[in-house]
């Protein structure tokens, strides 16, 4: 049965929220250009825990993107693989990627993981949360920066 993409859209920000969203608030970050230059901790993030992120299925990334993961089954294939992702995108447009992804493109089915306003179909326990943690962030952004081709 073929979904549509609202259908899988709601799927998608469903499932982000039941992961648990963050009881931290949003700290302040600057986009320059096509990107947030800044860490959003004042720290690097730490690559493994970042691929443990992308592989769980409780963020979602992995529900849409494919990558080199050859121990996962059932990746996704509605987003771009994220194999050479490092190559493709700046740590800065990564970072922006995944804090608002809707500044890339308006009707994009990825949630903007770092937001806490302007959102639609937000659960009641997670009103004024954004989906990860500045840290959680760091930590995937750090990962998909050492995604090379």
């Amino acid at each position: 049965m073929a979904r549509s993409t609202l259908q899988i859209a709601t799927l998608i920000a469903g499932l982000a929220l039941v992961s648990g969203g963050s009881a931290e608030g949003l700290v302040h970050y600057e986009i320059t250009g096509d990107g947030i230059a800044n860490s959003l901790t004042g720290a690097a993030g730490d690559a493994a825990r970042g691929r443990e992120l992308v592989l769980a299925r409780t963020t979602t990334c992995i529900l849409c993107h494919s990558g080199p993961f050859p121990e996962t089954r059932f990746q996704g294939d509605l987003a771009p693989d994220l194999t050479g992702a490092g190559n493709r995108w700046t740590v800065s447009q990564l970072r922006l990627r995944m804090v608002d992804a809707s500044r890339f493109n308006p009707g994009t089915i990825m949630p903007s993981y770092y937001r806490d306003d302007g959102l639609v179909r937000v659960g009641r326990n997670f009103v004024g949360k954004p989906i990860l943690s500045a840290a959680e962030i760091e930590d995937i952004v750090a990962y998909l920066a050492t995604l090379r081709d």
